[in-house]
């Protein structure tokens, strides 16, 4: 007897195992059940549009959508649409897959005032995010950016870029016309350790530069290395090469262009001040320790800022029917396997990608997490299903009035973007509007 699974969450941890799931020696069908009406979650929704070289695993993604013993069924949320013990019948196991969207707190006094944003909450408006509000505050001229990865450049980079240069991205005209009414000249990325030890890949570093329209300024204060910083970027070549970039950079005048991005290394976070909106972001110098970490030195600097933007890390968010790890902002779970609050596997339910193990790593760390997870469900799973039948999915969803996005669907709104994009001369434009992509989806051929 084929065993059903259902993956909740169609971005790449949850494709991945499905990928691996279809092509294991056992017969397995599986569904995945996406909230948005298109999946590939963070890569549409995450990867900053100026980025198109990085959604090319879309490419990969989309074979295994069209896998014959696969389904997307999208518009569809856990909680809401179906319930997790109605899951239990439908299917022999679940497995969990829903990454992390939401914004890891500072943790410091002033975070909650108006004109302090989460930066996920900002990528998600730029990338067109359907749950999302259409227009963004962008009237601040000076802007503090927390964090030391790729993130926070990314949204630097967006900050600091001409609306202009972004039109040759998939961004829909609110985006486009958002940030034609940015405001921004200077952005100002802080990291609370030295230059070694930042999380920015050499790529997306070396890219700040690419603008014609920015200038990179590194400053000098905080630009330290110790024997330990040596040692560490002897141990690891991307540091090595983002150090190199850095250093290059670092004292380096303006040349006289509008916008600035600055980097500053060796300042944390103390407070953002400000009565009604942001208006001084206070940060502690650091000193490096000699084993890669930093502590305080008491001398504070109040920076001039309208905005502060923390990129500092994002969180899984709690699933309804499922334990979560408040502390870790994970499903608590033993290789892939759920724990219930006594520390007991729960029969048939399983958890891949950043809401497993946090939001660290790269694709490839997901591909291991999915075959992790994969091997104990396969180990593990025995038909238990009591509504074995793949109608029976859809007869629920038919019972509670869902509109379910099929793969079909998907084809049809990726075809109409694509369509559009052609229209301005873009390789695609993006849909924004829920309802619109449902509509999209379910109409018998698409038109720019």
């Amino acid at each position: 007897m084929s065993l059903r699974v259902a993956i909740i969450g169609a971005g790449p941890a949850g494709i991945f195992a499905a990928d691996l799931l279809t092509k294991s020696e056992t017969d397995v069908s599986v569904d995945l059940l996406e909230r948005l009406p298109a999946p590939y979650g963070l890569v549409r929704y995450g990867v900053a549009p100026d980025h198109p070289r990085i959604k090319e695993i879309v490419k990969a993604l989309q074979r295994v959508l069209g896998h014959p013993d696969v389904r997307f069924l999208g518009n569809v949320e856990l909680g809401v649409d179906v319930k997790l013990e109605e899951l239990r019948e439908l299917y022999d196991a679940v497995v969990v897959a829903t990454g992390a969207m939401s914004d890891r707190p500072l943790g410091i006094p002033g975070e909650d005032l108006p004109g302090s944003f989460g930066a996920a909450d900002f990528v998600s408006w730029y990338d067109a995010h359907p749950d999302v509000p259409r227009e963004w505050p962008l009237t601040a001229r000076s802007v503090a950016v927390v964090g030391a990865g790729n993130v926070a450049l990314d949204v630097a980079r967006v900050l600091a870029k001409t609306a202009d240069e972004m039109l040759e991205t998939d961004i829909p005209d609110h985006v486009h016309a958002g940030l034609r009414a940015n405001r921004a000249t200077d952005v100002h990325v802080f990291a609370r350790r030295g230059p070694a030890y930042v999380k920015f890949s050499p790529l997306e570093l070396r890219e700040l530069a690419h603008s014609p329209h920015v200038d990179v300024v590194v400053h000098p204060e905080g630009f330290d290395v110790d024997d330990a910083s040596m040692e560490h970027i002897a141990r690891n070549k991307q540091a090595k090469m983002v150090l190199d970039t850095l250093a290059n950079w670092v004292g380096r005048e303006p040349s006289g262009k509008a916008h600035r991005i600055h980097l500053h290394f060796l300042e944390q976070p103390v407070e953002i001040e400000g009565e009604g909106s942001v208006r001084t972001f206070r940060t502690e110098r650091t000193r490096l320790v000699g084993d890669g970490s930093v502590e305080g030195t008491g001398r504070a600097t109040n920076w001039d800022v309208q905005a502060v933007y923390r990129a500092v890390g994002y969180r899984s968010s709690e699933l309804p029917g499922l334990p979560f790890d408040h502390r870790a902002a994970v499903i608590p779970n033993d290789a892939g396997r759920v724990l219930d609050l006594d520390g007991r596997p729960l029969p048939g339910t399983y958890v891949t990608g950043w809401v497993k193990r946090g939001p660290v790593g790269l694709i490839g760390h997901t591909k291991s997490d999915a075959a992790e997870t994969v091997a104990h469900l396969l180990a593990e799973t025995t038909p238990t299903a009591t509504r074995r039948d793949p109608g029976a999915v859809d007869d629920h969803f038919a019972e509670r009035g869902v509109e379910v996005a099929t793969f079909e669907h998907w084809q049809r709104l990726d075809q109409h973007e694509i369509a559009l994009g052609e229209a301005a001369g873009r390789a695609r434009v993006k849909v924004a509007d829920r309802e619109e992509m449902l509509s999209v989806g379910r109409a018998a051929s698409p038109t720019p």
